[in-house]
């Protein structure tokens, strides 16, 4: 493997990674990534009113996606796609054939370094998904395979190799990623530190996965990020990432890969309506206190080798063990089944690009 710290930004996987964008609005925030996104091809999933037409500056390479797409390509199975939030995204994620994704928010700019240099988000998470993870050892120094950097004194020779990276996990300054309780106590907090570190999250650690500035091995882990049921119709909102989030580790640690948090920082531009959150979270608020031991509990028999398999098996503990808290898990886990299904259906053996799709996206 070729050191990433050493690898051309002109050469980063220009023909191996989509760029998936949620959105309701004209791009406009493109112009501002223009030099670091241009050179990839994006998928755009259009949320909200197909009819509306959406802008996307000229000069780049994209597909975009309705929900009229997403009926028409997914026929039945379109139900476990979300409708009125972002949770959409990950129609994108099964769409597309590259081996890597990254996923960004339409409120997200680029961001500048403690120098005052324009950080290249992209960049700094493919070189995180280019080194290895270290879940099973927490190395004092952070990630040992940035410039710099080494394994310290005391830890295992036996586990410095690593293990494959599955997710990067980026930070946001300015608007923190918080819930309502939090923003509402706090209606002023910006996020100004920027702490110059990536660090893999241990095995047996879950964390608050956000989507807002996201990049993972799609060929690895990409059955696994089924963002799940929220916004129209659902009892909640704003727990699509952090419930694909608490999927993908438990299935990455029974795997034996990593994920990272850390670097890259994007800038977040726009805090949302702490009101309209809370209307969204409170259910999730309460749930999560079941949520969280239900999967720091989660067991997946040796016989799941495959994620496939994992995310079907945590489905029906879902239903199993969540279906009492709440009838939306019932829902939720049938939802996580059919996600498979579609997934399957969409990458069949052989697939290799969306035009491939028997009915493609508007344009």
């Amino acid at each position: 493997m070729a050191d990433p710290a050493t690898i051309s930004p002109a050469t980063l996987l220009k023909d191996e990674l989509d760029i998936v964008i949620p959105t309701i609005r004209n791009l406009d925030f493109l112009e501002m990534w223009r030099p670091f996104f241009q050179p990839y091809h994006l998928i755009i999933v259009q949320d909200g009113d197909p009819s509306k037409a959406i802008k996307v500056p000229e000069g780049f390479d994209y597909e975009l996606y309705n929900r009229n797409d997403i009926n028409r390509i997914l026929g039945p199975k379109a139900s476990c796609i979300s409708f009125k939030d972002s949770a959409c995204r990950c129609f994108g994620y099964m769409v597309s054939k590259k081996k890597y994704i990254y996923t960004i928010d339409d409120d997200c700019f680029v961001a500048k370094d403690p120098s005052g240099k324009d950080i290249n988000a992209l960049e700094q998470h493919i070189k995180n998904l280019l080194s290895p993870s270290t879940p099973f050892f927490f190395n004092t120094l952070y990630d040992p395979y940035r410039a710099g950097a080494d394994f310290v004194r005391g830890y295992p020779f036996s586990l410095r190799e690593g293990v494959p990276t599955a997710v990067s996990h980026g930070l946001w300054l300015n608007i923190p990623d918080y819930d309502a309780p939090t923003q509402l106590v706090k209606p002023l907090e910006r996020n100004t530190r920027y702490v110059d570190a990536v660090m893999t999250i241990p095995k047996g650690t879950l964390f608050p996965m956000c989507g807002m500035n996201l990049a993972f091995d799609r060929e690895l882990i990409g059955p696994a990020m089924y963002f799940g049921l929220m916004g129209d119709g659902q009892p909640i909102g704003r727990y699509d990432d952090m419930w694909a989030g608490w999927c993908t580790k438990v299935i990455c640690d029974h795997l034996g890969w990593g994920v990272k948090t850390g670097l890259p920082y994007i800038w977040h531009s726009k805090a949302s309506n702490p009101f309209v959150n809370l209307r969204k979270e409170y259910k999730g608020i309460y749930w999560q206190e079941e949520l969280i031991p239900f999967f720091q509990s989660v067991t997946l028999p040796k016989d799941c080798t495959s994620v496939k398999k994992c995310y079907i098996e945590i489905a029906n503990q879902v239903k199993a063990k969540l279906g009492k808290v709440d009838d939306y898990f019932n829902k939720l886990a049938d939802a996580m089944v059919t996600w498979i299904e579609a997934w399957d259906e969409l990458n069949p053996s052989g697939a290799s690009k969306s035009s491939d799709l028997p009915n493609g996206p508007s344009k």
